[in-house]
């Protein structure tokens, strides 16, 4: 049976996350500080998020913007952080660990996996620092991850449709490849034809913080 299409909104508050479910959206990451790439939104907003839309969310965990490189008391903050987006409800989190050297932080990854279970874990965009994609990508899959976001390690997910292929083609439906980054409605079916994904994300924002309802539309009318 054919994989069903997805489409993950990235959101930046509750008025988004109403748009992006009343559009059609099958998931939302739900952020914080639009940027500085996204950290983790209040537990205010989760709270809000979680009472007004009935679709996952997925909060991003980063305590700050920068690096993937956290110091204990980061790492702390990252785990309480975890517990409460379990007790307001959620169904996944997303984030990302990685050492000086560039490559994905098993021993750290594993334990978020852990810390958040039975919440999923996606890992974001860490995995376009990386030095060798398909490397992380065994490092990520051996972690617990579900599914990685990835732009193909360039700007947008446009310019790297081939890598991304081959990232699918290598996870052998062990984990989900998501690209993002540039994903609109006027590029998907691209997309769609050349990665051979299933889910893909997108901010589809207008302007500042909020989320542009035509184009979510748009985009979900490809998948058609």
């Amino acid at each position: 049976m054919p994989r069903s299409f997805l489409l993950e909104i990235c959101a930046f508050n509750v008025a988004s996350c109403i748009v992006a479910e009343r559009a059609g959206a099958g998931r939302i990451e739900l952020c914080a500080e639009a940027p500085l790439g996204g950290t983790t939104p209040s537990l205010e907003t989760i709270r809000q998020a979680k009472e007004q839309v009935s679709i996952p969310i997925y909060p991003m965990i980063r305590p700050r913007g920068g690096d993937f490189l956290y110091s204990r008391e980061e790492i702390g903050i990252m785990k309480q952080d975890i517990a409460s987006c379990w007790a307001l409800g959620c169904e996944g989190i997303a984030t990302g660990v990685q050492l000086p050297d560039g490559s994905i932080d098993t021993e750290l990854l594993k334990r978020i996996v852990e810390w958040a279970y039975p919440m999923k874990v996606t890992c974001h965009r860490v995995f376009d620092r990386t030095p060798d994609p398909f490397k992380a990508l065994e490092d990520v899959i051996a972690c617990g991850c579900e599914r990685i976001l990835t732009s193909g390690q360039k700007n947008t997910a446009i310019e790297a449709t081939s890598l991304i292929a081959e990232l699918v083609d290598a996870g052998g439906g062990r984990i989900i490849i998501m690209p993002g980054s540039g994903v609109r409605s006027s590029n998907i079916r691209q997309l769609v034809s050349e990665t051979h994904a299933f889910e893909f994300h997108t901010s589809a924002r207008i302007a500042g913080e909020m989320a542009d309802e035509e184009d979510i539309r748009k985009t979900m009318a490809a998948f058609q």
